[in-house]
């Protein structure tokens, strides 16, 4: 089942996940170190933009989905001799009100059009997870309540994005071939679409989510989440050469040209934070021992743990 992060503010991307495409970003300059600052940067506000974007490609699948359904029922009337359950199917999935929301919502359907996110091609794609979702007890549950309501529409589809998408192989594969952003971003993409399953269950209208929470609020005393991840990438990519020299000074018994290249972006990252920001160094050193344990070795986290605190502490001293 999906894992639910626990969102602070009301704009699409957190630090962790700000914090993760830095890492990125400077993990693709340690591979390739001519590429400038500027092509980061751009790298960067890409990457940030299409997390996004994948959110409502994944939210644009309710209609397909019903679709469909709706074309599976009507086949089986058309048989030559239907059951009296194909002449009478249950049509409560194909009435959901979600995707008539959402597909009659001016603002979604124009950027989803504008952005050219589709599912038209994917019809077996759609077939798969149409089969896996009617028989899972949840739908049938759904199905065979007696009671109608928004609340309960909206419930079913936040079940489907929790349960139907994360681990689906096929969709893996679609996602890759769509966008390079998109790695990774899928378990963050569905938790804003459970979110917003929870928000039109209770009748409120769908909006464009800002990416940071400098979009919503130009209060100075909010640190703006945009102004953090480029000053982060800026202090992370100017300071690289340093950071690593004293990386390799630090750690005599690791051979520096085989330190891995995503360990040497978390700790080249977290060196940047501590330095470039007032934030504890015990955060720092959390949040990217956190990242370490889905980007790099299974030794990684001992090792970036390690290294960060002494050369943190070595600075403040």
């Amino acid at each position: 089942m999906l894992y639910l992060h626990i969102i602070l503010f009301e704009s699409m991307l957190n630090r962790r996940i700000l914090r993760i495409k830095v890492f990125k970003a400077i993990y693709t300059y340690a591979e390739n170190p001519g590429m400038s600052l500027k092509e980061l940067e751009s790298l960067l506000e890409l990457s940030c933009e299409s997390t996004r974007d994948l959110y409502l490609f994944m939210l644009s699948v309710t209609k397909p989905l019903t679709d469909e359904a709706l074309s599976r029922i009507e086949s089986a009337r058309n048989k030559f001799n239907p059951t009296d359950e194909e002449r009478n199917p249950n049509m409560k999935f194909v009435r959901n009100r979600i995707p008539a929301i959402l597909s009659s919502d001016p603002d979604f359907t124009k950027i989803v059009s504008k952005k050219k996110l589709s599912w038209a091609q994917y019809d077996i794609l759609l077939r798969k997870l149409y089969d896996s979702i009617k028989v899972s007890p949840y739908f049938k549950t759904y199905m065979e309540d007696p009671s109608d309501s928004l609340k309960k529409d909206a419930a079913l589809w936040r079940k489907i994005f929790e349960n139907e998408f994360e681990d689906l192989d096929s969709l893996a594969e679609v996602l890759e071939d769509m966008s390079i952003y998109w790695n990774d971003d899928l378990a963050y993409a569905l938790t804003w679409c459970c979110r917003t399953m929870d928000s039109l269950g209770k009748g409120e209208t769908w909006n464009l989510l800002p990416l940071y929470q400098s979009d919503m609020d130009t209060s100075e005393a909010k640190q703006s989440d945009k102004v953090f991840a480029v000053k982060l990438l800026r202090a992370a990519y100017t300071g690289f050469s340093r950071y690593y020299d004293l990386l390799a000074e630090n750690t005599p018994k690791w051979d520096k040209n085989r330190i891995c290249a995503t360990d040497v972006a978390l700790i080249v990252c977290g060196l940047a934070e501590s330095e470039a920001f007032d934030i504890p160094s015990k955060i720092v050193i959390n949040e990217y021992v956190e990242i370490s344990k889905y980007y790099s070795t299974p030794e990684s986290r001992s090792f970036v743990n390690g290294v960060l605190d002494r050369l943190i502490k070595a600075k403040q001293e």
